[in-house]
């Protein structure tokens, strides 16, 4: 039996999109978030919205789920994916270079 691979949306933390947002070359992958309805290569591609600002909109309008075609799963926990991609977000910010205590 293959297992099927997930990837996790960067808006909002949301675990399984069945695409990686961004392709190896670097455009949108068109997949829509179903938890928070972001829209790779469409809503910041075309529409110049970035991942931030569509968390926070999405986060203050009450974090529901944007898909009316699909049910949310049992588990979801949109405040618990929100904090695990901020997190990574914070961990991966650009690190201040060391001072060379020789000069």
């Amino acid at each position: 039996m293959e297992t099927v691979k997930r990837h996790p949306c960067p808006v909002c933390g949301y675990p399984g999109l069945s695409e990686p947002p961004r392709t190896r070359s670097g455009g949108g992958s068109y997949e829509i978030c179903p938890s928070c309805g972001f829209q790779f290569g469409v809503s910041d591609d075309d529409a110049g919205e970035t991942y931030s600002v569509w968390r926070e909109r999405w986060r203050a309008a009450g974090m529901k789920w944007s898909s009316r075609g699909l049910r949310p799963p049992k588990d979801w926990d949109p405040a618990t994916h929100v904090s695990r991609v901020e997190s990574e977000a914070l961990g991966a910010a650009p690190k201040r270079p060391k001072r060379n205590r020789g000069a």
